[in-house]
């Protein structure tokens, strides 16, 4: 049987997978089959799976022998303007579908399941990985508790990658496992970039900016550079899009400056996260509404954005397709706040020479990429309206002095060879 790497992004209530295969003869990591398990925590999981085409491996919702699930609580990602919700209607005796479960059930997939690979070591995606790690690590019970320390800078995210991670060993305590951090790519920033103007104190306890989207970055940086034939790719920008968004300045390939800092709120408004708000609000909100930590967690990660603009969704497909005033005003709102980020970080580089979409909204979105483009043309940005609809990398007009690239990015591969680097390494 073929050996193959695990890629592991563990979420509140989903597991996003992915499988590839060692390489053979000095070859390259290739993708065998990804899929995702959703209603984790609910009453009723469900197990998806692909090939590496794109066809349909396995669509299932798992059921115990008991026949029935129950829910993990009446207060499982509820949201503050959620009404009470009834007790689960499940006897207490009913088993909860966990990450624990989940995993179980794809492992047990991934091994009954022909012309799959044997797993041998799993890479995890990991949020944060503050200012201690600035490279993928082998995991061990003393890194994962060192990892349960950044939980307070990542409250949204870092317990459930945890989770996922905790989950598999106990599953398969055997089986390798390595942590590759959305941080890390941005470890390297100057020290002005990573300051907040607070006492120092603050700063002693790790309030600073961190810059998220990694991982995305780290890819993208590789693949202009083979797009481009060189290592010196210059001044460049690249917008990771999609319900999550940032951005990021790079000189040469490396992180110099980005959107987001302390947590994954700051910059860009997203799907359903505010963006960068003035601290005022906040005290406004908790002085005049009275709001706690939790409802204002709820408002700004949970209810912003997109859909807070939109006032109905925080699916960009959904808006451009809509004749409604707040769709319009959504998308209006996120080109702009897109444009002067980009005019801030092209100040950071002291120019620009390349812009990079990506993302889901970066890579499909024409009309987004027509009007942040038409936005910065006093960068010396001109496209080409029919590249751009096309499906063409290369935007940019002959003549334009800054070059505009699509180029879809890829997370889960620079996870797989994170790891299997480090398997080799062992």
């Amino acid at each position: 049987m073929s050996q193959g790497l695990l890629v592991i992004n563990a979420g509140s209530s989903s597991i996003k997978f992915s499988v590839f295969a060692l390489p053979v003869d000095g070859g390259e990591l290739t993708l065998v089959c990804r899929g995702l398990q959703e209603n984790i925590g609910e009453d009723d999981p469900h197990f998806k799976a692909f090939d590496h085409a794109g066809q349909v491996l396995a669509d299932v919702r798992p059921t115990p022998p008991s026949g029935q699930y129950r829910k993990l609580g009446p207060d499982h990602r509820r949201r503050a303007s959620d009404p009470p919700s009834p007790q689960p209607s499940a006897p207490t005796s009913a088993a909860i579908y966990d990450h624990q479960a989940a995993l179980r059930d794809l492992l047990a997939w991934l091994r009954e399941s022909p012309n799959l690979p044997d797993v041998i070591a799993v890479g995890h995606r990991v949020v944060h990985g503050a200012e201690e790690y600035s490279d993928p690590q082998r995991l061990t019970p003393d890194i994962i508790a060192r990892l349960e320390r950044f939980i307070p800078l990542a409250p949204l995210h870092q317990p459930h990658n945890l989770a996922g991670i905790r989950a598999l060993l106990a599953v398969q305590p055997g089986l390798p496992q390595v942590a590759c951090f959305d941080t890390a790519f941005h470890h390297g920033q100057p020290e002005l970039a990573k300051l907040f103007a607070l006492p120092h104190a603050y700063r002693a306890e790790g309030v600073r900016r961190y810059g998220f989207h990694g991982l995305s970055y780290e890819y993208i940086a590789g693949a202009l550079a083979e797009a481009m034939g060189t290592p010196a790719t210059g001044r460049v920008v690249v917008a990771h899009l999609g319900n999550g968004a940032s951005m990021c300045a790079m000189r040469d390939g490396r992180s110099v400056a980005s959107t987001m800092g302390f947590t994954a709120v700051e910059g860009l408004p997203m799907g359903t996260r505010s963006g960068s708000l003035d601290p005022g609000v906040l005290i406004y909100l908790i002085e005049r509404h009275g709001m706690g930590a939790r409802d204002l967690t709820n408002l700004l990660y949970k209810q912003s954005g997109l859909l807070g603009l939109s006032g109905f969704s925080n699916d960009m497909r959904d808006l451009l397709a809509s004749v409604e005033p707040g769709a319009r005003l959504a998308v209006d709102y996120f080109c702009y706040r897109i444009t002067r980020e980009l005019g801030s970080l092209a100040a950071a580089l002291g120019g620009l020479d390349a812009l990079v979409f990506t993302g889901g909204i970066g890579e499909h979105a024409a009309a987004v990429r027509e009007q942040v483009c038409a936005r910065s043309a006093w960068l010396g940005i001109e496209i080409d309206p029919a590249a751009n609809i096309g499906d063409g990398r290369r935007l940019d007009r002959p003549g334009s002095r800054t070059a505009v690239w699509v180029l879809p990015t890829n997370e889960e591969l620079v996870i797989a060879q994170h790891t299997w680097r480090l398997m080799l390494a062992k």
